[in-house]
């Protein structure tokens, strides 16, 4: 079971491994960020949008509104530094968020649409869960992308590493 602690915990943790993949994106040579590739979105960048667009859809859930998305991705991106911005301001949320949960809180169950018209519903523990790991998984493709650019390498965004950068679990 996640605790109000780890809602915490895992809330910061995904603002710390956005901000070391964005700060290395953002350190890429001219023009790599934004280079076509073989992969899903086409590009790093575009990549870190449909992260961000579905933080958004997430938030939408969690606040019981619609989020008025037809698509997991937008057809295009903004410019990486105001992706960033705008992805600060949304991990900046969920923070304040989850400082705001009490264990109550976690359990309750948040009721939902998909993209596709499913309907389902998860409990805000089970929600912040999905997000984090969402945005772990394609924050590995944006890495994967780096070993395409000659000389390029990854940040470590292991949650072990962010841990051990904090000295430990609490908030």
């Amino acid at each position: 079971m996640i605790t109000s602690e780890s809602a915490r915990m895992l809330t910061r943790y995904n603002h710390w491994a956005n901000q070391l993949i964005f700060e290395a994106v953002a350190a890429l040579p001219e023009g790599e960020a934004t280079k076509e590739r073989c992969s899903l979105f086409k590009n790093i960048v575009h990549t870190l949008n449909h992260n961000y667009i579905i933080d958004l859809i997430w938030q939408a859930h969690l606040e019981g509104r619609e989020h008025g998305f037809t698509s997991r991705n937008t057809p295009g991106h903004p410019p990486l530094a105001e992706l960033w911005r705008n992805q600060q301001a949304l991990d900046d949320w969920y923070i304040a968020w989850s400082d705001g949960l009490s264990e109550a809180d976690l359990v309750d169950k948040v009721p939902f649409v998909l993209i596709g018209g499913n309907r389902g519903t998860m409990t805000r523990a089970e929600i912040l869960l999905h997000i984090v790991n969402h945005t772990s998984y394609h924050r590995g493709f944006v890495a994967d992308l780096f070993y395409q650019v000659p000389g390029a390498r990854p940040p470590t965004t292991d949650l072990p590493v962010f841990l051990r950068e904090r000295g430990g679990a609490g908030p």
